[in-house]
């Protein structure tokens, strides 16, 4: 103990004497509070894995048995309780609120959207299992015989329940708490703020490093035994069709390969890179669908699909909750405790990359996109695939049935076999999984920065790249030295920890919503009185011409620095702890913050908001635009509950007081 207790002293020294000063250098955006624990705990954690491999699997495995032996009801309620939530909040007046500033709009398509959502979320897993989970479930059913009557209907059932609401329910809370709390109450895009209402400000501490550090660490475990069992399984596919070998040189080229192209991807940035390849991957994916669908028995697809789909949501309550209590059998563990677990321990990558994408959605539209529309395109698409390969063990072909169900990576490959065109569908479905992988792995390098830049996402290239360096180096190691299965068995069993935390942060979300909402019933109005020598002709004249960056930020610094300032300091004479934050010079804007006791903090801020050449005036609530070349910008007042954003450009002193005042007297009175 005192050794390893040395090595993680001297790993904390290297990286904060060696490290850190040439990262700065190269201009990267780093929380060392996070980076630096985050780095020793992944190579602390590695190397005790690969010294120890046995005994980590047989504790991880131990550990993972007596949370199904004890902790399956639990996980069962949460997934539950998580749906029921998505769908009380689609449902009621809280899916108007915006995420993001009453007026803004979606950063994104819908298409891009939902196919970025799509492809980090569970893209990779229908490739794979498309086919091969509901031949196994109508082969190998809960209980009784396999390929009984009946047992189709069971096995769709049980799939969707895998794939369906309950398991989207689980991102969808997770992304609308982290983007509700950044977009809406201005706290960073990482794990972090999602305890916000738990434990306050603390999160900017060391319990909020704590979190994320937490959260890095799970996050690319996860990622990084998802890409080497899927390069495993990628490596199959590559030897049923062109004989590669299944080499552990093989493997690891693979390991780089894919890495490479993800490092590529990263680097570019979101719009460049991951929503392309997104894209990409999903028109492939929808014709590959196509084309199933019309080469197979079309009529009997559509017609299973829609009659299994309405009974998987007719029976969705007494499903989601069978525990087979009084059956003798240890399918549940297996396939939906496990299911469960992965599922709420990949929350935190994959909400916040929801989150990231989702600014400028409603809640209604948010949760609709997230849960709804995945979980209608996965019925559709194990309909088409593991329906039409049940069709054909009913046919008579057993032995396919067989081969998929002792190896069920190559369902998909063996299935297309019996497709005209096969050799085509194969290499076009590899090359959907390798950019299933890329978007995976480019995504969570995406996330795993910002955890670690303070939820920061526009930073150096090189500073995202480095962490798919980072998963590439734990996933290689642990694939040619062992070690894959422990990690799996330890990210599935940090579901615990997290189901904890999804249930705080849905309980401070709607403590947060209730609150909003009756602060939005009785907001103040936005005051721009009038001084009685207000010259209105320049006023007018003031509104009509569009300013100048330089302008504004003279207005900035000679007019709304002052009032604020001028306000904070007669809170102060009374007692009133205020403050103003002076970013004109770095960002432009100006804050006023005001905290007293323990009453929520009041947060009065004047941004600069880009605003086009061609559209001075923002005109029935339209966002502005993004800045184009040359374009100028305005002023806008944001308040700490997000509520919508107002431009004071041209006031004078005497009325940006009158308007906090405003602010201020109906936040003290809520």
């Amino acid at each position: 103990m005192l050794l390893c207790a040395q090595l993680v002293h001297f790993d904390f020294t290297l990286i904060s004497t060696f490290l850190m000063p040439k990262l700065s250098e190269r201009g990267f955006v780093i929380d060392k509070a996070v980076f630096i624990p985050s780095i020793v705990f992944l190579l602390s954690s590695v190397l005790l894995v690969l010294a120890l491999p046995e005994a980590s699997d047989a504790a991880f495995a131990d550990l993972q048995s007596t949370i199904v032996a004890n902790a399956s009801w639990f996980y069962v309620l949460v997934m539950a309780i998580l749906l029921f939530a998505v769908c009380v909040l689609a449902l009621s007046r809280y899916g108007e609120i915006r995420l993001g500033p009453d007026n803004s709009k979606p950063e994104y398509s819908l298409f891009s959207w939902l196919s970025m959502l799509f492809a980090a979320g569970v893209g990779i897993g229908l490739m794979f299992y498309g086919v091969a989970e509901p031949v196994v479930h109508y082969l190998k059913p809960p209980i009784g015989e396999g390929a009984a009557v009946g047992g189709v209907r069971q096995a769709m059932n049980l799939t969707f329940l895998h794939w369906g609401f309950n398991a989207w329910s689980t991102y969808a809370m997770m992304g609308l708490v982290l983007a509700y709390f950044s977009y809406r109450r201005g706290l960073p895009l990482t794990l972090r703020s999602a305890f916000y209402p738990i434990i306050g400000d603390r999160i900017h501490g060391p319990i909020g490093a704590s979190i994320d550090v937490f959260a890095i660490v799970c996050t690319t475990f996860g990622i990084s035994t998802s890409l080497g069992l899927g390069v495993s399984q990628l490596n199959t596919g590559l030897n049923y069709l062109f004989d590669v070998p299944i080499t552990g040189t093989i493997q690891f080229a693979l390991t780089m390969g894919i890495m490479a192209l993800a490092a590529v991807s990263v680097a570019l940035g979101l719009d460049t890179g991951i929503k392309r390849l997104s894209e990409i991957n999903s028109y492939l994916a929808i014709s590959l669908l196509c084309f199933i669908l019309v080469a197979g028995p079309t009529v009997l697809i559509l017609s299973g699909a829609l009659e299994n789909f309405g009974h998987y949501f007719a029976s969705l309550i007494p499903t989601s909750f069978n525990l087979f209590v009084y059956q003798d059998t240890d399918w549940l563990g297996g396939w939906t405790i496990f299911y469960w677990g992965w599922w709420i321990s990949w929350t935190p990558f994959v909400g916040i990359f929801i989150a990231r994408i989702s600014r400028g959605r409603t809640i209604r539209e948010f949760l609709i996109g997230v849960t709804v529309v995945p979980t209608l395109f996965v019925v559709l698409w194990m309909s088409v695939f593991g329906g039409s390969a049940i069709e054909l063990i009913q046919g008579g072909e057993q032995a396919f049935g067989d081969a998929v169900a002792s190896d069920q990576p190559l369902g998909l490959f063996l299935f297309l076999d019996y497709m005209p065109g096969t050799m085509i569908l194969s290499v076009l479905s590899l090359a959907m999984i390798i950019i299933f992988f890329v978007t995976s792995a480019d995504s969570g390098a995406l996330v795993l920065n910002m955890m670690a830049s303070g939820g920061v996402d526009d930073t150096p290239p090189l500073q995202r790249v480095l962490w798919t360096a980072i998963i590439a180096a734990v996933s290689a190691t642990l694939l040619i030295n062992g070690g894959l299965d422990a990690l799996q068995t330890a990210t599935i069993a940090s579901a615990l920890p997290f189901s904890f935390v999804l249930l705080g942060a849905l309980w401070g979300l709607q403590r947060s919503l209730r609150s909003e909402v009756s602060v939005m019933n009785v907001r103040a109005p936005v005051s721009f009185d009038s001084d009685s020598d207000t010259d209105w002709q320049s006023r007018l004249k003031a509104l009509l011409k569009e300013p100048s960056n330089k302008n504004v930020l003279t207005f900035q610094r000679d007019v709304v620095l002052p009032a604020l300032g001028k306000f904070a300091t007669e809170l102060s004479n009374n007692g009133v702890s205020a403050r103003v934050i002076d970013s004109v010079s770095e960002e432009g804007g100006v804050e006023l913050m005001v905290t007293a006791g323990d009453e929520i903090d009041f947060r009065y801020s004047v941004k600069l908001a880009p605003q086009t050449t061609d559209s001075v005036v923002d005109i029935e609530g339209e966002a502005l635009a993004l800045p184009l070349e040359g374009s100028t910008s305005v002023t806008e007042v944001h308040l700490r509950d997000g509520s919508a954003s107002y431009c004071v450009w041209g006031l004078t002193e005497s009325q940006i007081i009158g308007d906090v005042l405003a602010q201020y007297e109906q936040h003290r009175r809520t």
